[in-house]
C-alpha cells in the first residue's frame, strides 16, 4: 500500500482503512440505501454503518429520485 501510494505522488497519508471509509463515504453518493450499504461493508448493526457513511450529516441530500440519474 505504502509503495502504490508513493508511485501515486499522494502526499496525504493513506491506508487500506483510508481506502473501506471512501468506499463508504461515497455509497450514498452512488444511490445505494443504507441496508445496502450496512451489507457491503460487513457491519452486523446498521448504526455502524450510519456512522460511517456519513448519513447523519447529509440532512436528507443522500436521499436520490429517479430525476437524478438523468
Amino acid at each position: 500500500m505504502k509503495e502504490a501510494v508513493r508511485q501515486a505522488g499522494v502526499a496525504k497519508h493513506v491506508s487500506c482503512h483510508t481506502l473501506r471509509r471512501s468506499f463508504a463515504s461515497h455509497l450514498p453518493e452512488a444511490g445505494y440505501d443504507i441496508g445496502t450499504s450496512r451489507e457491503l461493508l460487513g457491519h452486523e448493526d446498521v448504526s455502524t454503518t450510519t456512522i460511517c457513511t456519513h448519513v447523519l450529516n447529509e440532512g436528507g441530500r443522500s436521499a436520490r429520485g429517479p430525476i437524478d440519474a438523468l
